[in-house]
Protein backbone atom coordinates (compact mmCIF):
# COMPACT_ATOMS: atom_id res chain seq x y z
CA UNK A 1 0.00 0.00 0.00
CA UNK A 2 2.78 2.46 1.08
CA UNK A 3 4.51 1.87 -2.31
CA UNK A 4 1.43 2.45 -3.85
CA UNK A 5 0.93 5.73 -2.74
CA UNK A 6 4.76 6.63 -3.37
CA UNK A 7 4.26 5.87 -6.97
CA UNK A 8 1.14 7.88 -6.78
CA UNK A 9 3.20 10.40 -5.96
CA UNK A 10 5.75 10.69 -7.90
CA UNK A 11 3.22 9.88 -10.46
CA UNK A 12 1.26 13.71 -9.74
CA UNK A 13 4.94 15.36 -9.77
CA UNK A 14 5.56 14.06 -13.00
CA UNK A 15 2.47 15.13 -14.11
CA UNK A 16 2.88 18.44 -12.90
CA UNK A 17 6.19 19.20 -14.03
CA UNK A 18 5.12 18.26 -17.60
CA UNK A 19 2.23 20.60 -17.18
CA UNK A 20 4.31 23.63 -15.73
CA UNK A 21 7.20 22.91 -18.24
CA UNK A 22 4.91 23.40 -21.41
CA UNK A 23 3.26 25.94 -19.61
CA UNK A 24 6.64 28.16 -19.54
CA UNK A 25 7.89 27.02 -23.26
CA UNK A 26 4.16 28.50 -24.76
CA UNK A 27 5.15 31.92 -23.74
CA UNK A 28 6.72 33.54 -27.19
CA UNK A 29 10.53 34.75 -27.25
CA UNK A 30 8.77 38.36 -26.65
CA UNK A 31 6.75 37.41 -23.51
CA UNK A 32 9.94 36.15 -22.28
CA UNK A 33 11.84 39.13 -22.93
CA UNK A 34 9.57 41.21 -21.49
CA UNK A 35 8.66 38.69 -18.30
CA UNK A 36 12.74 39.28 -18.23
CA UNK A 37 12.69 42.62 -17.83
CA UNK A 38 9.48 42.79 -15.41
CA UNK A 39 11.11 40.44 -12.98
CA UNK A 40 14.69 42.74 -12.87
CA UNK A 41 12.03 45.51 -11.55
CA UNK A 42 10.42 43.85 -9.38
CA UNK A 43 13.83 42.16 -7.83
CA UNK A 44 14.87 46.22 -7.40
CA UNK A 45 11.55 47.22 -6.60
CA UNK A 46 11.99 44.88 -3.45
CA UNK A 47 15.47 45.92 -2.71
CA UNK A 48 16.61 42.18 -3.58
CA UNK A 49 19.79 43.26 -4.06
CA UNK A 50 20.22 46.02 -2.20
CA UNK A 51 23.40 44.12 -0.35
CA UNK A 52 24.10 41.79 -1.83
CA UNK A 53 27.62 41.65 -3.91
CA UNK A 54 27.60 37.82 -4.48
CA UNK A 55 24.94 36.20 -6.37
CA UNK A 56 24.54 33.13 -8.05
CA UNK A 57 21.58 33.08 -10.89
CA UNK A 58 21.81 30.43 -13.70
CA UNK A 59 21.16 30.73 -17.58
CA UNK A 60 17.55 29.53 -18.63
CA UNK A 61 16.76 26.58 -20.12
CA UNK A 62 13.54 24.98 -21.24
CA UNK A 63 11.19 28.04 -20.70
CA UNK A 64 12.48 29.04 -17.69
CA UNK A 65 12.57 32.62 -16.65
CA UNK A 66 15.95 34.37 -18.09
CA UNK A 67 18.24 36.31 -15.66
CA UNK A 68 20.19 37.87 -17.83
CA UNK A 69 18.76 41.06 -17.48
CA UNK A 70 19.80 40.92 -13.54
CA UNK A 71 22.97 39.50 -14.45
CA UNK A 72 23.68 42.55 -16.69
CA UNK A 73 21.91 44.87 -14.31
CA UNK A 74 24.78 43.13 -11.47
CA UNK A 75 27.76 43.85 -13.43
CA UNK A 76 26.74 47.27 -14.62
CA UNK A 77 26.60 47.96 -10.47
CA UNK A 78 30.01 46.42 -9.96
CA UNK A 79 28.55 43.16 -8.52
CA UNK A 80 29.96 39.84 -9.09
CA UNK A 81 27.77 36.93 -10.30
CA UNK A 82 27.88 33.43 -10.20
CA UNK A 83 26.23 30.03 -12.59
CA UNK A 84 25.63 26.63 -10.77
CA UNK A 85 28.65 23.90 -12.35
CA UNK A 86 28.43 20.41 -12.24
CA UNK A 87 30.78 19.40 -9.06
CA UNK A 88 33.47 16.68 -10.93
CA UNK A 89 34.19 15.27 -7.58
CA UNK A 90 31.15 14.83 -5.83
CA UNK A 91 27.95 13.12 -8.01
CA UNK A 92 24.85 15.19 -8.23
CA UNK A 93 26.60 18.41 -6.53
CA UNK A 94 26.83 21.65 -7.86
CA UNK A 95 29.86 24.64 -7.26
CA UNK A 96 29.17 27.78 -7.86
CA UNK A 97 31.77 29.58 -10.38
CA UNK A 98 32.60 33.13 -11.04
CA UNK A 99 31.00 34.33 -14.22
CA UNK A 100 31.35 37.59 -16.26
CA UNK A 101 31.24 38.28 -20.02
CA UNK A 102 34.58 36.75 -20.67
CA UNK A 103 34.27 33.14 -18.82
CA UNK A 104 34.95 30.51 -20.96
CA UNK A 105 32.07 28.34 -21.36
CA UNK A 106 31.46 25.12 -22.42
CA UNK A 107 28.35 22.39 -22.16
CA UNK A 108 27.59 19.72 -19.36
CA UNK A 109 26.06 16.67 -19.88
CA UNK A 110 22.68 18.32 -19.49
CA UNK A 111 23.56 20.61 -22.35
CA UNK A 112 23.75 23.09 -20.55
CA UNK A 113 26.22 25.84 -20.87
CA UNK A 114 28.49 26.34 -17.45
CA UNK A 115 31.47 27.92 -17.07
CA UNK A 116 34.84 25.78 -17.33
CA UNK A 117 35.44 25.32 -13.58
CA UNK A 118 38.22 26.64 -11.91
CA UNK A 119 38.94 26.34 -8.04
CA UNK A 120 40.28 30.26 -7.99
CA UNK A 121 37.29 31.39 -8.90
CA UNK A 122 34.24 29.23 -7.12
CA UNK A 123 32.93 30.52 -4.11
CA UNK A 124 32.20 28.56 -0.88
CA UNK A 125 28.52 28.42 -0.21
CA UNK A 126 28.38 30.49 2.75
CA UNK A 127 29.87 33.51 1.22
CA UNK A 128 27.13 34.13 -1.52
CA UNK A 129 24.73 36.13 -0.56
CA UNK A 130 21.83 35.42 -2.52
CA UNK A 131 21.10 32.06 -5.11
CA UNK A 132 18.13 32.27 -7.44
CA UNK A 133 16.55 28.72 -7.97
CA UNK A 134 14.88 28.50 -11.18
CA UNK A 135 11.57 26.14 -10.94
CA UNK A 136 9.27 24.28 -12.58
CA UNK A 137 6.28 25.57 -10.24
CA UNK A 138 5.51 26.80 -6.88
CA UNK A 139 2.44 27.81 -4.55
CA UNK A 140 1.42 30.70 -2.71
CA UNK A 141 2.89 28.98 0.22
CA UNK A 142 6.08 29.07 -1.33
CA UNK A 143 6.32 25.26 -2.00
CA UNK A 144 8.88 24.60 -4.86
CA UNK A 145 8.80 22.04 -7.77
CA UNK A 146 12.11 21.59 -9.46
CA UNK A 147 13.25 19.39 -12.62
CA UNK A 148 13.87 16.47 -9.72
CA UNK A 149 17.02 15.49 -9.50
CA UNK A 150 17.50 17.21 -6.42
CA UNK A 151 20.90 18.70 -7.24
CA UNK A 152 20.38 22.43 -5.37
CA UNK A 153 18.75 20.43 -2.68
CA UNK A 154 21.61 18.56 -1.84
CA UNK A 155 24.42 21.49 -2.70
CA UNK A 156 22.12 23.71 -0.05
CA UNK A 157 21.81 20.97 2.69
CA UNK A 158 25.13 21.09 3.32
CA UNK A 159 24.96 25.21 4.65
CA UNK A 160 21.53 24.39 6.92
CA UNK A 161 23.57 24.52 10.16
CA UNK A 162 26.06 27.41 9.06
CA UNK A 163 25.84 30.52 11.07
CA UNK A 164 26.35 32.47 7.21
CA UNK A 165 23.53 31.58 4.79
CA UNK A 166 22.80 32.80 1.46
CA UNK A 167 19.20 34.22 0.70
CA UNK A 168 17.43 31.75 -1.43
CA UNK A 169 14.91 33.30 -4.23
CA UNK A 170 12.96 30.75 -5.84
CA UNK A 171 12.46 32.19 -9.76
CA UNK A 172 9.74 31.72 -11.69
CA UNK A 173 7.45 33.32 -14.48
CA UNK A 174 3.92 34.03 -12.93
CA UNK A 175 1.71 31.06 -14.85
CA UNK A 176 3.88 28.78 -12.72
CA UNK A 177 2.06 28.80 -9.95
CA UNK A 178 0.55 25.89 -8.97
CA UNK A 179 -2.70 25.75 -6.37
CA UNK A 180 -0.35 23.58 -3.94
CA UNK A 181 2.33 21.75 -3.66
CA UNK A 182 3.70 18.49 -1.54
CA UNK A 183 7.28 18.89 -0.11
CA UNK A 184 9.26 16.24 0.53
CA UNK A 185 11.64 15.89 3.78
CA UNK A 186 14.94 16.79 1.91
CA UNK A 187 13.36 19.79 0.08
CA UNK A 188 15.43 23.17 0.89
CA UNK A 189 13.01 25.63 1.38
CA UNK A 190 13.41 29.01 -0.06
CA UNK A 191 13.33 32.40 1.20
CA UNK A 192 10.75 33.98 -1.82
CA UNK A 193 9.59 33.72 -4.75
CA UNK A 194 10.57 35.98 -7.27
CA UNK A 195 7.96 36.32 -10.45
CA UNK A 196 7.52 39.17 -13.04
CA UNK A 197 4.86 40.45 -11.04
CA UNK A 198 5.22 40.25 -7.09
CA UNK A 199 7.41 38.49 -4.55
CA UNK A 200 6.03 35.58 -2.00
CA UNK A 201 7.81 36.09 0.98
CA UNK A 202 7.83 32.74 3.07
Amino acid sequence: MLLKGVATLLESKTQLRKKYRQARRNLTPQQQTQASRQALQTVLNNKLLEDAEHIALYLSQDGELSCWDIIDWCWQQGKKTYLPVLDPQRENFLVFVEYHANTQMQTNRFNIPEPVLSLSKAEALPQLHCIFLPLVAFDESGNRLGMGGGFYDRTLAQILCSPLKPQLYGYAHDCQQAPNLTTESWDIPVHKIVTPSRVISI
